[in-house]
């Protein structure tokens, strides 16, 4: 499933207005996370059977329980790092693209829909099929963590959106 969500499609009764959300793919979702830790730290654990109550025990027990830390803070920080909603809505005034991280402000991007160029870029961008919205003065990247399939079908939607919204 891509993580995007149309909130407002476009329908025959308001054929140029639309909401889309995306946020970055999670392939451990937060309740799977506990039983992932478990079944890791059992697995780890799984090998000092063969040492219990000798002092061979004590000599790997601090590396296994660095282990299982490392992997709890890497699943941790993964997660931080993907908090991330990009929220696009289109009409016949504007279109809005809204990126909210954690820890930082709203990043907003507004353009009048007439004039907003869509872009996929090829070759050396940070991404293969670089998707970007021109206007205002601006150029502004959009679902840069998505996969590149996502992103073409992404781009393929949304030139259809705007033709759509360029002929009203």
């Amino acid at each position: 499933m891509m993580p995007i969500e149309w909130t407002l499609r476009p329908t025959d009764d308001a054929p140029t207005r639309a909401r889309l959300q995306l946020w970055p793919y999670r392939s451990l979702p937060k309740r799977g996370f506990a039983g992932f830790i478990g079944g890791t730290a059992a697995l780890i654990a799984l090998p000092l059977v063969t040492v219990l109550g000798t002092p061979v025990l004590w000599a790997l027990l601090p590396f296994l329980a660095a282990a299982v830390a490392g992997v709890w803070w890497a699943l941790s920080r993964s997660y931080r790092d993907s908090e991330v909603l990009e929220t696009l809505e289109i009409d016949e005034r504007r279109i809005r693209l809204t990126r909210r991280e954690r820890g930082r402000a709203d990043r907003v991007w507004e353009a009048d829909p007439y004039w907003v160029e869509l872009r996929l870029h090829e070759g050396d961008r940070p991404v293969p099929a670089y998707l970007t919205l021109r206007g205002a003065g601006r150029e502004v990247e959009l679902g840069a963590f998505l996969p590149e399939d996502e992103r073409r079908e992404l781009a393929e939607k949304l030139r259809r959106l705007l033709t759509r919204l360029s002929r009203h």
